[in-house]
Order: C-alpha cells, then sequence, then structure tokens
C-alpha cells in the first residue's frame, strides 16, 4: 500500500481537484461518510448513542461536519463544538457549516471561557470525535488547541480521529507537544508516514484507511513510499523451483563472533537456514571453531586466523577471498568485536567484496569508526546496512534524540551519502533506498528488544540475499517477517520472557503463512 508524507497528500489533493476535476466537496462528503460508518459501528457495539465532535477551521474540520450530518440522519445525538468562530470558515468547511445549521444540528462555538462547560459536555459523551488538526500542522499546538487537546485526553473518552490525531506531525511522527491520544484513527485515501513511525504512531490507535475516491494510480504515482505487507514481501520471493538443489538457493557466508559473542553468529546462521538459504558458512575467529560446532549442525564453519583478543584478524583476508568464489552474499558483523585488526579486516572486506552484504552491529560500528561507508561508490558492492537509532547517531554524529525526531529523514541520509539500502532499526522500521524510495513496517513488539533480535535479523536479510533477492527487497521483507515471527513468538511466549531463540522457532509458521496467503494486515481498508 502507498504511504504519504503530509506534502505528498496535498499534492494528490490540487491535483485530483484541479487537473482531474473532481471537487473537493466531493473528496469531504466521501471522507465524512466513511469516519461516520466507522463511529457508527463503534456506537452500535456499546450502545452508545451521544456524539462530541470537534471541528476546527480548515478542511479536517468540514470532514468533521460531514460526519456530523451522516451521525445526525442515523438518529445519533451530535454536538460540534467548533475552536474558531464560524466568520473564520470558508471553502468547502463553511459549506457542510451551513448545511448542519440548516438540519438543526447543534453547534457550539468554543473559547477559553467555555471550557470548563466543555469539560462536562464531553464528560457525558459516548464518543469524541477528533477534527481539529490535519496533515498541515507544523510544531506543537498552542492557545485554545492545546487546551481541548489537554482535556479530550484527561476525560478519558473513547476519540476516533479524522486523518491524523491532533498534534500529530504526519510527515515525520513527531509529537513536539500536545497530542489527541485516539482509540482509533481513520486516515484519508493512504496511510501517512507519521501514523506509522514512533513516536506518532503511539497515538493512533487501530487504523482504518478510507477510500475518499482519490483514483488509485493517482496514489500510486504520488510517492516514494510504501507500507510492507505480506503481499508485498511475496511478490519479491524467487520461485523455488521443483529441481532446485542446495546450491540453488544461495550460499550464505557469516563472518561474526567473538570471545562471549559465539551465540550471535549462531543464531544469525540458525535465522539464515530458516529463510530458506541453501548453504550456510560460519567464518568464526580459530580458537572458538569448536563452541560454534556444537552450537550448530546444519551450518558449516570456516575456523579463521584470529588476534591476541580472539577476534577475526586481518590475517582472515586471503583464506575468506579464496572462499568468495562460492559464496552468493556475507553477513559482517554479528559479535564481531571492536579490535583495531578486526576493522582493518572489515575495512578491506567492503572495498573488495563484489557480492552483496549486510553490515550489522560491530561491523557497522568499525566501518563507520574507519570512514569506509563515506568512501563507498557506484562501483562498490551491494550494501544492507542496519543500524538501531545509536549507531544511526554515530553514523550521522548526531544524538539519538535527533535520529528518533524525524527516523525517515536520517535512514534517507544514511541511504544516499552511503550509497546502500539503510534499515534503521526499532518500533516501526525504516527502509530506504538510495534513489529516496522507502518502506515502513508495521510488525513486531517490544518483546523484541532482547539480546540477538538483531543477529536473527541480519541472517535473514542475508538468507534473502544470498538466494537472489535484490537488496532493498531483501531488507524490507526481512523486516517485515523478522517482526511477523516476534509477533508469533510473544502471541505463545508472552512479551515479557521473549527471547531470540523463539524468532527463530517461529519463522518457520510466518514463512509459510506467507506463502498461503494467511496473514491479516494491521489496519482495515474502507471502500
Amino acid at each position: 500500500m502507498r504511504l504519504l508524507t503530509a506534502a505528498e497528500m496535498r499534492a494528490v489533493d490540487n491535483h485530483v481537484i484541479k487537473e482531474i476535476g473532481i471537487p473537493g466537496m466531493i473528496l469531504m462528503e466521501n471522507a465524512g461518510r466513511q469516519v461516520a460508518g466507522v463511529a457508527a459501528t463503534f456506537l452500535q457495539r456499546t450502545a452508545g448513542r451521544k456524539v462530541s465532535i470537534l471541528c476546527g477551521k480548515g478542511n479536517n474540520g468540514g470532514d468533521g461536519l460531514v460526519t456530523a450530518r451522516y451521525l445526525h440522519n442515523q438518529g445519533y445525538k451530535v454536538r460540534v463544538f467548533l475552536l474558531t468562530r464560524f466568520d473564520e470558515l470558508s471553502g468547502d468547511t463553511l459549506a457542510n457549516y451551513r448545511i448542519c445549521g440548516q438540519l438543526g444540528i447543534d453547534i457550539q462555538e468554543v473559547d477559553e471561557r467555555y471550557l470548563p462547560k466543555l469539560r462536562f459536555c464531553l464528560s457525558l459523551t459516548d464518543l469524541i470525535i477528533d477534527a481539529v488538526l490535519g496533515t498541515g500542522i507544523k510544531g506543537a499546538p498552542g492557545g485554545l488547541v492545546k487546551q481541548v487537546i489537554d482535556l479530550v485526553n484527561d476525560v478519558g473518552k473513547t476519540v476516533l480521529s479524522v486523518d491524523v490525531p491532533s498534534g500529530l506531525d504526519a510527515a515525520t511522527g513527531a509529537v513536539p507537544g500536545a497530542c489527541i491520544r485516539a482509540n482509533t484513527t481513520v486516515t484519508l485515501a493512504a496511510p501517512k508516514v507519521g501514523l506509522l513511525v514512533y513516536p506518532g504512531a503511539d497515538y493512533v490507535g487501530e487504523l482504518f484507511v478510507a477510500d475518499i475516491g482519490i483514483p488509485p494510480v493517482v496514489l500510486d504515482a504520488a510517492g516514494q513510499g510504501m507500507v510492507i505487507n505480506a503481499s508485498l514481501v511475496k511478490s519479491v520471493l524467487p520461485a523455488r523451483s521443483a529441481d532446485g538443489h542446495k546450491g540453488t538457493f544461495g550460499h550464505l557466508l557469516i563472518l561474526a563472533g567473538s570471545p562471549g559473542m559465539t551465540g550471535a553468529a549462531a543464531m544469525a546462521a540458525e535465522a539464515a537456514l530458516r529463510t530458506g538459504v541453501g548453504l550456510v558458512t560460519v567464518g568464526i575467529p580459530q580458537s572458538l571453531n569448536d563452541i560454534v560446532e556444537v552450537k550448530l549442525t546444519e551450518a558449516m564453519t570456516i575456523p579463521l586466523p584470529e588476534t591476541a583478543d580472539r577476534s577475526l584478524s586481518i590475517e582472515a583476508l586471503p583464506a575468506i577471498l579464496e572462499k568468495m568464489d562460492r559464496i552468493d552474499a556475507v553477513v559482517i558483523g554479528p559479535g564481531l568485536s571492536l579490535n583495531p585488526s578486526t576493522g582493518q579486516l572489515v575495512e578491506a572486506l567492503l572495498e573488495k567484496l563484489s557480492c552483496p552484504v549486510v553490515l550489522d552491529a560491530d561491523g557497522l560500528n568499525l566501518a563507520a569508526n574507519l570512514g569506509v561507508l563515506q568512501r563507498r561508490s557506484a562501483d562498490s558492492c551491494p550494501l544492507v546496512i542496519t543500524p538501531h537509532p545509536g549507531e544511526m547517531g554515530r553514523l550521522m554524529d548526531c544524538s539519538t534524540a535527533d535520529v528518533q525526531g524525524d527516523r525517515l529523514a536520517a535512514a534517507r541520509w544514511a541511504a544516499e551519502n552511503f550509497r546502500c539500502t539503510a534499515v534503521l532499526k526499532g518500533a516501526g522500521t525504516v527502509v530506504t533506498a538510495a534513489n529516496g524510495d522507502f518502506w515502513v513496517n508495521t510488525t513486531g513488539n517490544v518483546g523484541m528488544a532482547t539480546g540477538g533480535t538483531g543477529d536473527v535479523l541480519s541472517g535473514i536479510i542475508g538468507a534473502l540475499l544470498a538466494g537472489g533477492v535484490e537488496p532493498t527487497a531483501a531488507a524490507f521483507a526481512g523486516v517485515y517477517v523478522h517482526g511477523l515471527a516476534g509477533d508469533a513468538a510473544a502471541g505463545r511466549r508472552g512479551r515479557i520472557s521473549l527471547i531470540a531463540g523463539d524468532l527463530i522457532e517461529a519463522l518457520s509458521a510466518v514463512w509459510q503463512a506467507i506463502e498461503r496467503e494467511e496473514v491479516k494486515e494491521p489496519w482495515s481498508y474502507l471502500v
């Protein structure tokens, strides 16, 4: 499904109205009808009758006024609270205000003096509909709007937001100040980036995407973003021929491990095998080889020259390069250590390898310290990097808070500057390509915040690369499947006790569900 920024959605609206000729009044009518349908479903389920609709002066408020009319026509007791003077309304919003007036719908203008009475009215309602601020907001709400947002959050009633919760930055997911914490959001035409990227995603509640009559061909051409879903993942997976053999499905080399970190190498290998790669070889410091051999049955190992600290040494380079004619992709980094000689090895490999590479964890930190990524050219190996926000901050020479303030911008910066596919991990993982295309993930849960899950992700992406999946597709498919495995594991084990090995155990069922098209998506599409 296409995912739009706030600016892209405004461009779509302008194109549809001015170039195609669909009147804005029709789009507003469709939006209000869809919102009213979701509201009525809730009210029927809870036997509620009273609805309070908060409207701003823009098009979002106009959508709320149409919603009021539909619910009024269905017999619900509707009150509209207008957070502006009626003489400040214009265009389609003003037209719908007048229609509501002709129908006798109760409309109350709200100023600061009315706030105590507004609190009392909202405390008696069954449903609050938030149609105050739309996708155009920048910065923290102030004045009356801020006070109303705080009041709504304080009264504790069920809230349905129109398009985006008021106060949420639809472009970035930032929450710069007061923001409606919705139970349900009905977003119009297409999901907005800020609804799926944290912290904004935490304010959305259940998400519905409403068709408001914008032609699909317009939406498809509108932006560079996509929501990752099971059908998209299935579409990028290569067919597995009935006469295929282990060589057909790729050979992945994993360079990983150091004292105390052999589990990282083992988990990456096991995840890769559960992702369908034909062969996995783990390159491990020679003194740790026996430990890894005990941990792994199906994977092969290569004992490689090591440093005095028992991490991989630059002296391992010839042995690695000698085997590369039989390798389809490489994962570098899980549990690797930050030894300077290991850093020299990572630097040399990134300069000499031609096959796709996943750079993760210590491998990523070593490359960042040495400036290797900045020296990449168009002729360098295809690369997928998988930083968490702290690692991305080190790559960008900024704070973790800066990265989290605009996760999409951070991931796009890395992909463009390092000529790679960037996977910015965390809740609502963002995947970006060097050309600006991006994908946002909706699977996964807080139980996955445990040691080893990043190693599992590296193994999954590496296996897809070795199997011939293009780097950006391998990255977005990998993060989706990784999160889905986490969700499946949490369903069995609970989030508190979840460990990385539970994800590996869940991978078989997840791949089977994708293949059989049995995955339920986390939002509903209204037509």
